[in-house]
């Protein structure tokens, strides 16, 4: 019985979904670079947008759709070893990462900043930065195993969720 519940559990999961993904009304992150926006859309519409900051020139964000692996609250800041919560750790209160190019999630990422005003700027270094209080309320409405989509773009976020079945 036991093995059976696991099998079950595995098929639904929102990490082995059946079908095609994203279905409309599952949860789905849109990032678009040539903006420095960020749009939830999740039950078929876009619920929420969000102002950015992105990679700059030599270390653009990847653009493609990904996969939302890994979540953290106050990340540890491995490159200059600065502890989840310090005043000094630029990633903020939350981490949101994905699997671009190739990576564990933990590379790639929305993430908070303590320099709230660089939002707006081509000034990561691959990451999406958000202001803590915006990725707080991402962490808690994006399940591990959403998709992301960044791309840069002139459409609207009603026109690319459409465009990647997001949307009806």
């Amino acid at each position: 019985m036991a093995s059976f519940m696991l099998s079950f559990l595995l098929i639904v999961s929102p990490l082995w979904p059946l079908g095609e993904n994203p279905l409309v009304g599952d949860p789905y992150v849109i990032v678009n670079t040539a903006t420095n926006e960020l749009a939830f859309i999740v039950e078929g519409e876009v619920k929420q947008e969000f102002q950015i900051a992105t990679g700059h020139e030599y270390n653009q964000t990847p653009e493609g759709e990904f996969n939302i692996i890994v979540k953290a609250m106050n990340p540890y800041y491995r490159k200059h070893d600065i502890e989840g919560g310090d005043k000094d750790n630029p990633l903020g209160t939350r981490w949101i990462g994905f699997d671009a190019n190739g990576t564990d999630g933990r590379i790639f990422g929305l993430h908070g900043t303590n320099q709230p005003s660089s939002i707006g700027s081509r000034i990561t270094k691959g990451c999406v930065r958000l202001n803590n209080s915006d990725v707080e309320i991402l962490y808690e409405v994006i399940p591990i195993g959403s998709k992301i989509l960044i791309i840069s773009s002139e459409k609207n976020f009603e026109e690319l969720g459409r465009e990647h079945g997001a949307i009806e």
